[in-house]
């Protein structure tokens, strides 16, 4: 077992009960407050077009009003470029794991991550109630404005859902996820809830649009409906493992869900795009 490990594996987990949380070594009730405003950001409704690519050259040439890139890999040119086309751009990163080939990976303290994600060679979760790591998510929000990014993707937001290595609970996800909104709105940058349909009704108040993966596959479509009924996009996206597939899946999966944008792409999340409905 590697340093690193047997740290993990000695390091205690100040687990607090269910409606409280974390804070300065203690567990106290958690209150939410009100959501911050953010009126100037970026508010897609229904129907708004999209591309979703995080690998390969990206294909700015896609005639979409947004495209959903990777905040540390794209390039400068590409951003401004899909700017001056009118194009918003929203910027993905993981809120919720670390990874280890990012820049700033080393500023995670080895006390905050926890199990390995399942099937994600070199990511694991993340401690989400540590103060470092909400730091480490406010420096990469600033990253975002620098970049000219309209709005975020922040991935990973349930941990408590999954086996983390930490005694999570509901609340200490909904305290995260309400904390990611607020600072992103008090950036002027637009935030989007990455799947985490359990808590849909409770963080939709703070969340410009929904972004869902699959959810055709685990038949919980209907779970993105307080995003809809408010007059906030849900974009969706169903994978096919071949692409050659992709058209047979969209038969079974546009049309699924209360008014969904959905694109149909490989798990590679390439230049490949099949939208329903065009």
């Amino acid at each position: 077992m590697s340093f690193l490990l047997l740290l993990l594996a000695c390091s205690p987990d100040p687990a607090c009960p269910e409606g409280q949380v974390l804070q300065d070594g203690a567990c106290v009730p958690y209150q939410a407050g009100d959501p911050v405003p953010c009126d100037d950001c970026w508010h897609p409704s229904p129907g708004t077009t999209w591309q979703i690519q995080y690998t390969g050259a990206l294909d700015t040439g896609v005639e979409v009003q947004m495209f959903d890139l990777d905040l540390f890999d794209s390039p400068d040119r590409a951003l401004s470029s899909l700017h001056d086309a009118g194009r918003a751009v929203i910027c993905y990163f993981s809120a919720g794991s670390y990874e280890d080939w990012r820049d700033d990976a080393g500023d995670f303290p080895a006390s905050a991550l926890g199990d390995p994600l399942d099937g994600w060679e070199g990511e694991w979760w993340l401690d989400i109630r540590d103060p470092m790591v909400r730091e480490i998510m406010e420096a990469r929000l600033d990253a975002a404005v620098e970049r000219g990014c309209d709005g975020v993707d922040p991935d990973n937001v349930n941990a408590y859902t999954n086996d983390s290595g930490f005694a999570l609970t509901a609340t200490d996800q909904l305290s995260y996820n309400r904390f990611l909104a607020d600072a992103a709105h008090s950036r002027g940058l637009s935030v989007a809830l990455k799947n985490d349909v359990e808590q849909i009704e409770e963080l939709e108040p703070w969340f410009d649009f929904q972004v869902n993966e699959e959810c055709a596959s685990y038949d919980e479509c209907g779970l993105l409906a307080p995003f809809t009924g408010a007059g906030k996009a849900a974009f969706h996206i169903e994978y096919v493992d071949d692409w050659e597939d992709a058209e047979a899946r969209a038969a079974e999966v546009c049309g699924v869900g209360p008014n969904l944008d959905t694109l149909l792409k490989t798990w590679e999340l390439g230049p490949e795009y099949l939208a329903c409905g065009r």
